[in-house]
């Protein structure tokens, strides 16, 4: 998920899971490792965690949180391995954008096919389907927020107590080992597309207030 960020205090790298991060991928500065590595490892993962969770078993939802877990970590530790060696680029980061986005977006189509035959058999992968198109409209406004705000280092959604928002993908995995995921399931059914809708609307207003500023500077200048 590309949606968390700072706020409160809190920039960008400076969430715990960003610290620890950090002080993990050290050893690999200045080897033959890249950011872009770790990104296609996290891309790797996070498919392999994806068909675990399809299949539905209570096995295989075991090894897809792990391998959940472990991909998202590696979606940190990218990012810091690229600011700390100076290996920033736009193709990395674009790179990193659309693996995070896919690998958001295809959980919730896998625990859907998951739950196939769970209460609502084949109707879950509908609203699998639902809340990925949710998420993946609120991922690609909320990337246009950001790059809205670029020069000021803020997020579309605001983390705190040294949390970013998308720490919660870490939550992910307990959702499913708990046997909570068809709750969860159908909640983002509905939740997913009514956020892409406040980001949408978030955006609207970002935009309309530099249009706003935009006027007034050029009024100034008369």
């Amino acid at each position: 998920m590309h949606t968390g960020g700072t706020g409160g205090g809190l920039m960008v790298g400076d969430s715990w899971t960003h610290k620890i991060a950090r002080r993990c991928i050290m050893p690999l500065v200045g080897s033959r490792v890249t950011p872009n590595h770790l990104t296609m490892v996290r891309l790797v993962s996070g498919l392999a965690a994806c068909a675990a969770f399809a299949v539905g078993t209570e096995a295989w939802n075991l090894w897809g949180g792990i391998l959940w877990i472990f991909s998202a970590f590696m979606d940190r530790a990218d990012g810091e391995l690229a600011r700390i060696s100076g290996q920033s680029s736009p193709w990395g980061h674009r790179f990193d954008y659309i693996t995070d986005m896919l690998i958001t977006v295809l959980f919730f189509v896998a625990i859907g096919i998951g739950l196939r035959t769970a209460t609502l058999g084949q109707w879950s992968i509908l609203l699998g389907l639902l809340a990925a198109s949710g998420v993946l409209a609120a991922e690609i406004l909320a990337e246009k927020i950001d790059q809205q705000k670029k020069d000021t280092g803020e997020k579309a959604y605001p983390g705190f107590a040294g949390f970013d928002f998308d720490d919660i993908l870490y939550l992910f995995p307990l959702i499913v080992w708990f046997d909570w995921h068809f709750i969860f399931l159908a909640g983002a059914s509905i939740g997913a597309p009514a956020f892409a809708l406040l980001t949408w609307q978030r955006l609207h207003s970002l935009s309309d207030d530099g249009q706003q500023t935009s006027a007034q500077t050029g009024s100034s200048h008369d």
